[in-house]
């Protein structure tokens, strides 16, 4: 072989040996990547995960407040609507015992004290 063909052959295998170095450093430059966006994906989902958690803790803590002020509400007004009820109860109340304690019969009696007891003879008429 002359020398010629030795440099041309010299040539090929380095120029296969640089491809081949290339091709490995792409390789690991495209593995190290596909690991970082993996990664990247990964830490995105766990955050976005955090994010809806945080949410529907705040959306669950705003309803149940919610919840409270309607419950709250409602037993102002029961008890405004039970105080209203006991309030014309008693004024009912008072009007009957009013009214039945108005004398509607007529009563008439006599009574005569003796020595150490007291007679009574009442009769009572209702009209």
């Amino acid at each position: 072989m002359d020398t010629k063909n030795l440099e041309e052959a010299a040539v090929k295998i380095q120029a296969w040996w640089r491809g081949t170095v290339v091709r490995r450093t792409l390789l690991h430059a495209a593995l190290r990547t596909w690991v970082i966006q993996s990664w990247w994906r990964s830490a995105q989902t766990k955050m976005l995960e955090r994010r809806r958690r945080l949410a529907l803790r705040l959306y669950s803590c705003q309803e149940w407040a919610v919840v409270r002020v309607q419950a709250q509400v409602r037993m102002w007004q029961a008890r405004r609507r039970f105080l209203q009820a006991r309030k014309a109860a008693c004024v009912i109340q008072s009007h009957w015992r009013g009214h039945a304690s108005q004398p509607r019969a007529l009563i008439q009696g006599c009574y005569t004290v003796k020595a150490s007891r007291l007679q009574l003879d009442i009769e009572i008429l209702v009209a």
